[in-house]
């Protein structure tokens, strides 16, 4: 379902009437200012982004000419921001993750962002873990707290095996790492200046053209000599003033169908259904998404993954997904780019 044309983040993958980003805009407005609001992101998304979000102001939309991983992407928002206002704290939040209890991820921002305020300090949200996940970063984290539910980060872990995850889920001092930050513009800044010199030189020189018709040209500029890195090892495994609040509000980031299967709303027998034409016999814990001009009738499967699309239809069973992106690559070596 998502295309490099249309990625997941425009789509309303969970059926509740708001695509993926509309619902991360709509939960930060519950407590931002929507003009402090600005959404970072490609090119050939502007006008999608402008589409689905009219409520932004059309200045917060700011575009990469290239893509570059997450630390150009902090870069820019915080070079940008540290002329208007360089106390000002920021958020950084992925467009496509799935927070079910938005009040109390507001008080984990709240109590963050206060923290930061008065610490010099990069602070991740951390996830409390539930089950040995092989697809997320790990956060290893310290005892005592230095401040309520604040401690320092010991390590990062990429993608862990299955019998290391399931070490780290027994130990009980690994959260999951979410990809949600806060800090002060400066301190962020500093650890670009400390840790990454090279992509500070190159934001640091272009300053003056922020916030000035001539930024464009300056991004333009900026963008094909930065190093194509993300801000989890440019900065986050690198700095000594990293700490983590561990969270529990119902995250996701929706990477996976199995993800998806258990956010969604299931029938009497297990099945997640998105499709109002969908017919389903003698079948169980399916998830199955399908367009709703579409009649589609399910029978005898269980534990699949199934979904039709104009162009697509993919029938895998749940627990191959992970081999997913093999078959992908081999249907890109067979079948080209077409179906991408």
């Amino acid at each position: 379902m998502s295309r490099s044309e249309y990625p997941k983040q425009f789509l309303d993958i969970l059926n509740t009437g708001r695509t993926l980003i509309q619902a991360t805009f709509d939960r930060f407005a519950e407590f931002i200012p929507k003009e402090n609001i600005y959404i970072v992101t490609a090119r050939q998304y502007i006008n999608i982004v402008a589409q689905q979000l009219p409520e932004a102001r059309p200045e917060n939309i700011l575009y990469e000419p290239s893509r570059k991983n997450t630390a150009a992407c902090v870069a820019y928002i915080s070079y940008k921001l540290v002329n208007l206002n360089p106390d000002a704290c920021l958020i950084c939040a992925p467009a496509d993750n799935i927070i079910l209890q938005p009040k109390v991820f507001e008080k984990i921002c709240a109590d963050a962002l206060n923290f930061t305020h008065y610490i010099k300090a990069l602070v991740t949200l951390g996830i409390q873990p539930t089950y040995p996940n092989t697809g997320y970063g790990y956060i290893q984290y310290e005892e005592p707290a230095v401040a309520e539910n604040i401690y320092k980060v010991k390590t990062f872990t990429e993608k862990p095996d299955l019998e290391l995850a399931k070490t780290f889920l027994l130990s009980g001092d690994f959260l999951w790492n979410a990809g949600i930050f806060v800090w002060q513009i400066r301190s962020i800044i500093q650890a670009f200046e400390k840790h990454l010199p090279e992509m500070h030189e190159v934001f640091d020189a272009e300053k003056d053209n922020f916030n000035t018709p001539a930024e464009e040209e300056a991004i333009n500029r900026i963008y094909p000599q930065c190093v194509n890195i993300s801000i989890d090892y440019g900065i986050m495994e690198k700095a000594e003033n990293v700490y983590v609040m561990p969270s529990s509000f119902g995250w996701s980031d929706l990477g996976t169908w199995a993800s998806a299967y258990e956010n969604l709303e299931k029938d009497y027998l297990g099945n997640a259904v998105s499709g109002k034409n969908v017919v389903v016999i003698d079948a169980t814990k399916n998830i199955i998404q399908a367009d709703n001009d579409k009649l589609v009738l399910l029978q005898g499967l269980d534990d699949f993954i199934i979904v039709d699309t104009a162009d697509v239809l993919l029938i895998c069973k749940k627990e191959k997904e992970q081999e997913i992106k093999e078959y992908v690559a081999e249907i890109k070596r067979s079948k080209g780019d077409k179906f991408f």
